[in-house]
């Protein structure tokens, strides 16, 4: 069985990314911040084996949510990642957690800068399972589930 553990997001400011999965998400930092700078480091080194040769300064924390997947949020500075445009697809697409209620997730994540992309949906007409749309203040796309995936899909066809 292969599981996720992690989900790399790109965020302007990583303070305030800290900040805000803990409080919105309730999600646990166990790691960093920390902070490369390409000067400061072995030629070879996982940081640009990761990112590529380009990245000179970055921080990067881990965050842990209630299941055990972990995020690892970055905060490119040099060179600076620039806002994205969701009509261009650049390799990231979007988490998915789960929660009992769908509903009062969104409203938190509205109120706490992030906003609703779409209304709730019923992935299976006759099954009480839903799904919504958010982003968090920097433009990742979170969608809300009520039921894990296997769950929700798990004999669909």
């Amino acid at each position: 069985m292969i599981a996720i553990t992690h989900i790399g997001l790109s965020v302007p400011d990583i303070e305030e990314a800290i900040k805000w999965y803990g409080e919105v998400l309730e999600f646990k930092l166990i790691a960093g911040p920390y902070s490369f700078n390409s000067e400061e480091e072995n030629k070879h080194n996982m940081t640009n084996d990761l990112l590529g040769d380009n990245i000179m300064k970055m921080r990067n924390a881990h965050m842990m949510a209630g299941n055990q997947v972990g995020i690892e949020l970055f905060e490119f500075q040099e060179p600076q990642v620039k806002n994205r445009d969701r009509k261009n697809y650049n390799g990231f697409f979007h988490i998915c957690l789960l929660t009992d209620n769908i509903e009062e997730l969104a409203e938190k994540i509205e109120n706490a800068g992030g906003k609703r992309r779409s209304d709730i949906w019923n992935v299976w007409e006759g099954k009480p399972y839903y799904l919504m749309y958010c982003e968090d203040p920097y433009g990742n796309i979170i969608e809300l589930y009520n039921h894990s995936t296997e769950i929700m899909y798990a004999n669909k066809n």
